[in-house]
């Protein structure tokens, strides 16, 4: 009698699992691709054709490759953000559109120290809302990234360094579908859920006279955990660059791409100039100011300008205080510009 008592309580427990399980709407959020470069957080990147693998000059270097932090050596703190014109998404595209981002937002906070970084990314930050004559929809996916980025280079190999990032990720998805039925309205699915999860980045780069390359591996080992869904992996990307350094200038190259049958690799260029000088203040204190200009273009496969994604930026330091700016449009269609500003300051 005992047995068949636990045998039945197991049964039904199974039945009511099954059941939750056909309950439960698929989840319109079917690819998980962080690291692209329409959400590149940094403007000094952006200005320099969009990746960063070999410039340690930059703030939010970790981004693209943490080993570039083994070159700074004092404290600073930065945050950038982002303008842009307003892009209409339709439901259909949910499934490419799970990593976009507000066209005004916050993109990047950045705490740096010798050889370290503590950063917070909005990763995706996706809202839409319709309504028809027979259906109304809602859909926003928020994900968030913490992330500890660490670097490192030995004595005996001076020329080459090593990083890494750690991210945490957490997240939520509200979705639901109603169907309109006269003036009633027929809930066919909904979805509130939250995410963690976790993953690693590996960075590298090498010093040899005028030229540095670096190369990067994104979201190597990852991995999202859903509270009534099944675990989801992170795109994996990687990335290659070399950098030419004359005395005031910078001409750099680079690849990145997913590591899959279909790459959708991008091709970046970039250009950059230095003007350096000092001026004294009343206390005959000397004042270091740099003043950069940059210039860049990323593409697929740079088949006609319409595939041309073109950016320039700039920025200015001022002793401790550093300004930048960057825009980047396709096919020089100034009104469609999406613009990064960021401010820095050294602590130390």
């Amino acid at each position: 009698m005992k047995g068949r008592l636990i045998s039945g309580i197991a049964a039904i427990l199974m039945l009511g699992s099954g059941l939750m399980a056909q309950a439960l709407s698929p989840l319109p959020v079917q690819e998980y691709d962080y690291h692209i470069t329409d959400n590149v957080p940094s403007p000094i990147t952006l200005g320099m054709g969009g990746l960063n693998l070999t410039n340690a000059a930059d703030y939010f270097t970790s981004y693209d490759n943490p080993a570039l932090l083994a070159e700074n050596t004092g404290t600073s703190f930065a945050a950038s953000y982002r303008l842009a014109n307003e892009d209409e998404i339709g439901f259909a595209d949910l499934v490419s559109v799970s990593n976009l981002l507000k066209s005004k937002q916050f993109m990047y906070y950045t705490l740096i120290t010798k050889n370290s970084a503590w950063s917070y990314q909005p990763v995706a930050s996706t809202h839409i809302s319709t309504l028809s004559a027979t259906t109304a929809e809602y859909y926003d996916f928020q994900l968030d990234k913490l992330q500890i980025s660490l670097a490192a280079s030995d004595e005996k190999y001076a020329r080459l360094s090593g990083g890494i990032n750690i991210k945490y990720l957490t997240g939520r998805l509200v979705y639901l579908r109603e169907r309109i039925n006269y003036s009633n309205m027929i809930r066919e699915a909904f979805i509130d859920n939250k995410v963690k999860g976790v993953s690693g980045d590996l960075g590298f780069t090498w010093k040899e006279d005028k030229f540095t390359l670096g190369a990067s591996l994104y979201d190597v080992l990852s991995r999202l955990w859903w509270e009534d869904y099944g675990s989801k992996k992170l795109a994996r990307r990687a990335g290659m660059g070399i950098q030419y350094n004359g005395e005031s200038y910078a001409l750099t190259a680079g690849l990145q791409g997913k590591l899959a049958s279909d790459a959708q690799t991008t091709y970046h260029f970039g250009y950059v100039k230095n003007w350096n000088w000092k001026s004294s203040t009343r206390s005959k204190r000397d004042i270091n100011q740099n003043l950069v200009l940059r210039a860049g273009l990323f593409s697929k496969n740079f088949n006609g300008t319409d595939n041309i994604n073109y950016t320039l930026g700039s920025g200015y330091n001022y002793n401790m205080f550093r300004m930048d700016f960057a825009l980047t449009n396709t096919g020089m269609q100034l009104r469609d510009s999406k613009y990064l500003f960021s401010v820095g300051v050294g602590i130390q």
